[in-house]
């Protein structure tokens, strides 16, 4: 915002003689920089979509298809991801849509409209994705303490036939969800972050056009 900053002490200096010129030339630059970061959004959304299959293909291998099967989540990872995918498309719409409302503005008004709508959707974007990384670390949490051996002894040897030993070892889980999941938080709020402050910004600098 440097170079507007300039423009607008520069503006300041004058009488008000060329207030009109200034406040076009304000808007206009505020204009192509929301523009721009709401294209971030989209396409920095797009990556993270692909990350998933190219993530999928990686570790796609005859020992995690086994692991899948013998955890009995093969199907439930199928309907997950496909849930998944389906609701993240539609957040991706919905960035192209903001991205394209936003280019199309021609006043104050609706562009502040337009960011307040684009904030919304990224905060929901990313509410859901913190959302679905802890159902999805449950799900298999819940198959291991089920199906794998090795847990269901722990388990026992924790609490015997009483309901100890779940208690502890869904503790446990519990802890280790919330520890990955403040990292993708972190994550977020550092490229997600970035983008919705300067939006903030240009949201505030608009709002002393219009005011």
């Amino acid at each position: 915002m440097d170079e507007l900053e300039l423009l607008k002490k520069d503006w300041k200096k004058n009488d008000g003689q060329f207030k009109q010129v200034s406040e076009n030339e304000i808007y206009g630059m505020l204009h192509k920089s929301s523009s721009s970061i709401v294209k971030w959004i989209f396409i920095i959304s797009i990556i993270e979509l692909l990350l998933g299959p190219l993530l999928g293909i990686l570790l796609s291998s005859k020992e995690y298809n086994l692991m899948l099967e013998r955890y009995h989540l093969k199907t439930v990872i199928l309907i997950f991801s496909i849930i998944n995918y389906t609701v993240i498309l539609y957040f991706i719409y919905k960035f192209y849509t903001n991205y394209k409302r936003i280019n199309a503005t021609d006043s104050v008004n609706h562009l502040l409209k337009n960011i307040i709508d684009t904030r919304k959707t990224v905060k929901h974007y990313i509410t859901y994705n913190l959302s679905m990384g802890v159902v999805l670390f449950f799900i298999v949490f819940g198959s291991q303490a089920i199906y794998e051996p090795k847990i269901v002894k722990l388990i026992h040897d924790i609490g015997g036939d009483s309901n100890k030993g779940y208690i502890i070892v869904f503790g446990i889980y519990f802890v280790i969800t919330i520890v990955v999941m403040f990292f993708v938080w972190l994550f977020y709020r550092l490229i997600y972050g970035i983008l919705l402050r300067r939006l903030k910004r240009n949201y505030n600098e608009l709002q002393k056009i219009e005011y």
